[in-house]
């Protein structure tokens, strides 16, 4: 048994097995979640677990290299903006709708409890080395 970091073992396997530039797309819980991508469910009540502690969570263990979000959060949702630019690098901010397009190429979604819109982001995997 695991000690520490994710201990869910559906979401720390499906994490293994990213590789370089694959998506990971950590979203609330009212996004809409493409056909194809791996999905790990996390949702349990509205606002459990949060968008903060999900994303706080994946990028302890995984090599970010950047990621991208809907624009309509820096006005709809600054908690979740600030968080975006303070722990993602090479943050690109794209029309909502655009977002939604380019998650069906995600290769992973994270879907939280998050109650509060725009709490949604596309990351890129990078290298450690």
């Amino acid at each position: 048994m695991k000690k520490a970091g994710i201990l869910n073992r559906h979401l720390s396997g499906a994490l293994a097995e990213l590789g370089h530039g694959d998506g990971v797309l950590v979203c609330d819980a009212g996004m809409p979640i493409p056909d194809g991508p791996r999905v790990v469910d996390l949702a349990f009540r509205a606002g459990v677990p949060s968008f903060a502690e999900v994303l706080e969570g994946l990028l302890a263990e995984l090599v970010v290299e950047g990621g991208t979000a809907a624009e309509e959060v820096r006005h709809t949702n600054p908690a979740a903006s600030n968080l975006l630019s303070a722990r993602v690098p090479e943050l690109t901010l794209v029309p909502h709708e655009r977002l939604k397009a380019l998650s069906g190429g995600a290769r992973l979604v994270v879907r939280t409890g998050e109650a509060r819109p725009y709490a949604n982001v596309l990351l890129r995997c990078g290298v450690f080395f």
